[in-house]
């Protein structure tokens, strides 16, 4: 299985998140070299959403934790966030893969 992680981002998202970039982008490479992010980013026009792919052992409960301590989430640059289970299926990646 892996895990979603969806950011939405304050209209004042690109003026806001500043001061907090270099934290946030630390704490996502953190955790791309323990295995447990395999991207993440902005998403649309604005960019307004972000989205982040967990795996690993509990994707979820990684992706939860994630978030508890990103630095946009505890600054207010990110308004809301949600984490769901993905059953993937296709690709080289995938948790679950079904052939025909």
């Amino acid at each position: 299985m892996h895990a979603v992680l969806e950011y939405t981002y304050a209209d004042d998202y690109l003026e806001s998140r500043g001061q907090y970039r270099a934290d946030h982008l630390r704490a996502g490479w953190e955790a791309v070299e323990r295995g447990e992010l395999l991207l993440g980013g902005a998403i649309g026009e604005g960019p307004f959403k972000g989205l982040l792919i967990f795996t690993g052992e509990n994707p979820l409960e990684a992706a939860k934790a994630f978030a508890a301590a990103d630095p946009y989430v505890i600054n207010g640059v990110v308004t809301s966030w949600s984490a769901s289970p993905w059953t993937t299926v296709l690709g080289n990646e995938a948790a679950t893969p079904v052939h025909p």
